[in-house]
């Protein structure tokens, strides 16, 4: 159920709203995408370190890196 709420905005914070408004958003649907486009950016190193270590956990992930490491260093031209 929506819930009305009240702020009160510093001059960045009003500068970053009417940004949001410029591109033809109402103040309400601004603040709301605000609100959940911060809290996605908080989850996100969340989900790339999950990612990362699954890839390093999983053993045909890591051979596959460790055989291209290797091409990559019979390509590479002997000093």
């Amino acid at each position: 159920m929506p819930k009305a709420i009240s702020v009160r905005l510093d001059d960045a914070a009003l500068r970053a709203l009417a940004l949001i408004e410029a591109g033809g958003a109402s103040r309400s649907e601004a603040i709301r995408t605000a609100i959940v486009e911060a809290a996605s950016r908080r989850r996100e190193p969340d989900a790339i370190r999950a990612e990362v270590a699954s890839i390093a956990a999983d053993p045909e992930d890591r051979a596959e890196m460790t055989a291209v490491l290797a091409d990559m260093e019979d390509l590479s031209d002997p000093w």
